[in-house]
């Protein structure tokens, strides 16, 4: 069985012997000037880069990013959704266009990965009234004997309301034990594994849209999906890196239903990876970041059980997880970070039962009140849920 880190060199290998250079990967945290708070792509460092700037290491390009989006956070515990995750990508800066990167990435699938190439299936830009469909990316899928499905927003690429955009092409896998049926839009047992961005334009705020002078290819492939293919496992949380949590966290916590178990194995593992970059629980910015997924992680653990905590967390998931994220940050420095974090907690929680018991909020909430409850107080709506709900999550 094929593992994270030979999945990962594969990838790597593959591209570097077609004449790309390794990039040494950004960090989580992006460069002063930039206003998004954590790395969220493979791309995201490159970004002066595929806007004109001329790289030091040339047109070809590959390497491997830490991410971290919170944007799914209602979709953790999911088979595929992690908070924290690798990224793999290729790309091309003015050299290579769309045609060449897809026909790279199936070979790359279905000869150096195995991939059966019956449970392949591709996406393609459909055209949307201003932008014409992507017809030189369908040509080449139906060269490729690919079966592809036209949508319109799900492949277009934008960085934002205004920047580089374009339209993309996804490359899914069937994860079903049975044939491969439907198409990516009707069957959420296609998972999407690797994207390739053809970057034509740069949107301005007025909403125009005008073509770069050098076209470029950006790809991005997520580690933990594909190799949750490669090792058939069950979700990205059976997978090797994994499984310290998955076989650990069961033990220390044996009630934790199977959701729980996997919020909480992403929400600790992704805390871990922000305190080794750096950062620390605060009411704002990253450190507001880390501060929910740590206070959701605790309202998880205490929702059945109040006498859970982290301190029961054993350190060698912590060294795991540091290693594993190439960092430096002492395991025992991020361990009193997370027990500290917990005690404030503890305090909150305590304050909240004393505010919730006034009259104001005996009756149904509005909105406004969980806004006054949280801007004035700073208790998540979680947490008065939880708390309203039986007292659930209030440490003795």
């Amino acid at each position: 069985m094929i593992t994270t880190d030979q999945t990962v060199q594969t990838f790597l290998d593959y591209f570097r012997e077609r004449g790309h250079e390794l990039t040494p990967g950004g960090s989580l945290i992006p460069a002063p000037d930039d206003p998004v708070l954590f790395t969220t792509s493979g791309m995201h460092p490159l970004t002066p880069y595929l806007m004109g700037r001329a790289h030091p290491l040339g047109r070809r390009l590959t390497g491997l990013q830490r991410c971290l989006r919170t944007t799914d956070l209602d979709e953790i515990g999911d088979d595929t959704h992690l908070t924290v995750f690798e990224m793999l990508g290729s790309w091309s800066l003015g050299d290579y266009g769309g045609p060449q990167s897809l026909r790279w990435g199936l070979q790359l699938l279905r000869e150096g990965f195995g991939i059966d190439p019956g449970r392949i299936h591709g996406t393609v830009f459909a055209g949307d009234g201003g932008v014409e469909p992507d017809y030189e990316t369908w040509r080449m899928w139906d060269e490729l004997g690919v079966p592809v499905e036209p949508t319109t927003d799900e492949n277009w690429w934008s960085n934002g309301p205004t920047g580089l955009c374009g339209p993309d092409s996804e490359i899914f896998v069937w994860t079903g034990n049975d044939t491969p049926q439907g198409t990516p839009t009707t069957d959420d047992r296609w998972v999407e594994v690797w994207n390739h961005v053809t970057m034509r334009y740069v949107r301005h705020p007025d909403g125009s849209l005008e073509p770069m002078r050098r076209c470029c290819i950006d790809t991005g492939l997520g580690v933990e999906r594909l190799v949750r293919i490669l090792q058939n496992a069950e979700s990205v949380f059976e997978i090797d890196v994994l499984e310290p949590w998955r076989t650990t966290l069961p033990r220390i916590w044996t009630t934790l239903e199977r959701r729980s178990l996997r919020l909480v194995t992403d929400h600790l593992r992704s805390s871990i990876v922000v305190l080794g970059a750096g950062v620390t629980p605060s009411p704002s910015g990253r450190g507001h970041i880390l501060r929910r997924l740590i206070r959701r992680t605790l309202t998880t653990l205490w929702r059945d059980d109040p006498t859970r905590t982290l301190s029961d967390l054993p350190i060698e998931l912590i060294e795991h997880t540091l290693a594993h994220f190439r960092q430096t940050v002492r395991s025992q420095d991020v361990r009193t970070i997370l027990l500290d974090e917990e005690r404030k907690f503890s305090v909150l929680l305590q304050r909240g039962r004393k505010v919730l018991c006034h009259h104001r909020f005996t009756g149904p909430l509005t909105e406004d009140d969980y806004h006054y409850l949280h801007d004035t107080h700073g208790l998540p709506r979680d947490l008065v849920v939880y708390l309203r709900s039986g007292d659930r999550g209030a440490r003795p």
